[in-house]
C-alpha cells in the first residue's frame, strides 16, 4: 500500500494555545472548536485527573505544528 502523505496528524498549535496549544491542535485535528476542547478538558480535569493526565501525555507526546517535516 503506497502512502501518498494524505492523512491527518495531530500536532500542538503554535498559533491558537493558551498553555502549550495541546487543546488548539487537538481541535485542529478534529475538526472542532478549540473552545469546545478546552471545556471538554477543564471538565474532565474538575471531575479527576484524567483530564490532566491526557493533557501532559499530548503536550509531551505530539510535537509543534511547525516542526513537521
Amino acid at each position: 500500500m503506497e502512502n501518498n502523505g494524505n492523512y491527518k496528524r495531530l500536532t500542538r498549535s503554535t498559533t491558537d494555545r493558551r498553555i502549550a496549544g495541546v487543546c488548539g491542535g487537538l481541535a485542529k485535528y478534529l475538526n472542532v472548536d478549540p473552545t469546545v476542547v478546552r471545556i471538554v478538558f477543564l471538565v474532565a480535569l474538575l471531575f479527576g485527573s484524567l483530564g490532566f493526565w491526557a493533557y501532559l501525555i499530548v503536550w509531551l507526546a505530539a510535537p509543534e505544528d511547525n516542526r513537521i517535516e
